[in-house]
């Protein structure tokens, strides 16, 4: 396998755009717009460029290389801190339960509330891979590159993670909750409202959109059937998440409904189980495959290498992989079972 994760440039622009038009809507992270990309990769500049190593608003970009052709086959996204330069909406599910003396009857009523509860997390989100790169683990090299990310950058993130899994989306491109709710405020398509959010903010939600609780019950069924439930496409996703560590307590996403995953850093899978060693040498061939990464900032990569202990408990990796990272013996790097 000759793919490597590392940080996007600037010169990442036109791939990303190709992999964003093929994403089938619903992206927000991942729109097909030259210019909200470009922005997106000059934030990634500046952040990877900066030499303080406190929270900030900052956004990394990384794609999916294939190194033996130099394509770009991929991408995600971590933010550092979300709801900084504008406010961070979900809505909450909850339940109001009334009781009536006179019927004799308790009524508990299922709610929306329009909340900004996740405002400071740290996002992982942003996560594409090309269609015909879906095998042999891909996709769980980069979701788990991610974590090991922001492992080795400790300092630049707080303490909770949040991943927003896109939302039931109908076959003409259309969200059946944003029909069903949303889209009676704004006179927008699903479409529409979520390209505007991707290019200019999701300001315009706390303009227009009802600040008071929202009863499920006055939803239509196409709606309330899709609540907090995610993509079929993203069900493996969910499921991936929930094994680092990731819970789902009931945050959805204001566009298109879908589940809003909540994890602690400090506790997810990867962060614990992953080890920071020596490279005492190199070989041709066999041993446990891990994900191995290296290299700071603008210089991480992460890939999936062929680790043996030797004598002594050195640490060696195959040749090839240990080229993917540049990594010359006796630097250091980390590594962590392929779960």
């Amino acid at each position: 396998m000759s793919f490597v994760m590392r940080t996007a440039r600037l010169d990442d622009l036109q791939t990303l755009y190709e992999l964003a038009k093929i994403t089938g809507g619903g992206f927000t992270n991942l729109p097909a717009d030259r210019h909200a990309l470009e922005q997106k990769l000059k934030r990634t500049e500046i952040a990877l460029d900066r030499d303080t190593d406190e929270v900030e608003d900052d956004l990394i970009v990384l794609v999916l290389e294939n190194s033996a052709t130099g394509q770009v086959r991929g991408t995600c996204q971590i933010f550092s801190k979300v709801g900084q330069s504008s406010p961070f909406y979900s809505y909450r599910l909850g339940v109001m339960t009334q009781h009536s003396r006179e019927l004799s009857r308790t009524f508990r009523a299922q709610m929306l509330s329009l909340v900004t509860d996740l405002e400071g997390s740290t996002e992982v989100g942003g996560l594409f891979l090309h269609p015909r790169e879906r095998a042999e683990g891909l996709g769980l090299l980069l979701a788990r590159s991610r974590y090991l990310y922001i492992r080795n950058h400790r300092s630049r993130f707080g303490d909770r993670v949040i991943a927003e899994l896109r939302g039931v989306i109908d076959e003409a491109g259309g969200s059946p909750f944003w029909d069903g709710l949303a889209g009676r405020f704004f006179g927008m398509s699903f479409q529409e409202a979520d390209e505007f959010n991707a290019i200019h903010g999701n300001q315009f939600i706390a303009d227009l959109m009802p600040k008071t609780p929202i009863y499920t019950a006055m939803l239509n069924d196409s709606a309330r059937s899709v609540i907090g439930m995610p993509h079929p496409n993203g069900r493996a996703a969910m499921r991936m998440l929930e094994t680092e560590g990731f819970s789902d307590p009931g945050y959805v996403d204001i566009f298109d409904g879908g589940p809003t995953m909540v994890g602690q850093i400090n506790s997810l899978q990867t962060i614990i189980h992953a080890q920071d060693v020596a490279l005492a040498a190199v070989h041709d061939s066999g041993g446990e495959k891990q994900l191995v990464a290296a290299g700071q900032l603008a210089n991480f990569r992460c890939t999936y290498g062929f680790v043996r202990r030797n004598d002594g408990e050195a640490i060696s990796i195959d040749k090839e992989s240990a080229a993917r990272l540049g990594l010359e013996i006796g630097q250091r790097f980390t590594m962590v079972a392929r779960a």
